[in-house]
């Protein structure tokens, strides 16, 4: 006998944990959302996030990598570690564990369950780039320093945030059942 019986919409596994049982629209969906997530922030962070011009003579597009690279190279050693934290490692590390709560969902609950809060907490902090670079815009545009555009990397990269946000809800919602 297998060890877990389907009934209901809900795995019911024998050594008396259960896990929701996925439909097939979930089991198609939330792979292409966490694949399409994963592309949006591998292509976002290299993408310039904006183009900024100084004084109508120098322009200059900026990436999230090419960002992080300029701080190390001068030195900001603090920022280039908070930055690559929260910008690159935290995310990464959010869809990474996405990804194995996917795919781990019918084997281990309590497992499932231990990492869903790991998720739920990296995603408080994983939010911390965005309010740097939002101050970083505000400060350039009211000092009128530069003239900043937004750049595709951006888009690409918020778009991965929400794809992330949506797979997770999607996941917490199951895992609740």
């Amino acid at each position: 006998m297998s060890p877990h019986l389907r009934r209901g919409g809900v795995c019911f596994s024998l050594g008396g944990m259960s896990t929701p049982a996925a439909s097939p629209l979930q089991r198609r969906f939330v792979p292409v959302l966490l694949v399409l997530a994963w592309l949006l922030f591998a292509t976002g962070i290299f993408f310039p996030f904006f183009h900024v011009a100084k004084f109508w003579i120098f322009h200059e597009a900026i990436s999230v990598v090419g960002g992080i690279a300029t701080l190390f190279r001068a030195g900001e050693y603090f920022l280039f570690t908070v930055l690559t934290l929260f910008t690159l490692v935290f995310p990464a590390v959010k869809l990474g564990l996405l990804g194995i709560i996917w795919a781990e969902r019918e084997h281990d609950l309590a497992r499932v369950q231990r990492l869903h809060g790991w998720v739920s907490a990296l995603g408080k902090w994983s939010m911390l780039d965005v309010f740097v670079v939002a101050i970083l815009i505000v400060t350039m545009k009211a000092a009128g320093l530069a003239r900043i555009e937004i750049g595709l990397g951006l888009y690409l990269f918020t778009f991965s945030v929400v794809a992330t946000q949506l797979t997770s809800a999607w996941i917490d919602r199951l895992l609740r059942r």
